[in-house]
């Protein structure tokens, strides 16, 4: 439960961050909030199994809003 708050977190972040980038209000500070910070990346793996092929990678680039939402998502999770 505790993985899917903060990955909710991060997601709703994410999101905010994006509406962020886009308005008028903040566009003095909205470049330091939204930059992302690569933080994992495995590149594509590929699975040849002749009748079907998986591809498989994985990048986490997390922007400073979608960690204040993960931490909004911890704190609320310790509340309940």
């Amino acid at each position: 439960m505790f993985v899917l708050f903060l990955l909710t977190g991060a997601v709703f972040g994410g999101i905010l961050g994006e509406v962020i980038s886009h308005s008028d209000i903040a566009a003095g500070f909205a470049p330091y909030l939204v930059k992302t910070f690569l933080v994992l990346d495995v590149p594509p793996v590929t699975i040849n199994l002749y009748v079907i092929r998986f591809m498989a990678g994985f990048a986490l680039q997390p922007n400073l809003i979608s960690i204040l939402g993960m931490v909004v998502a911890f704190l609320l999770y310790r509340r309940l």
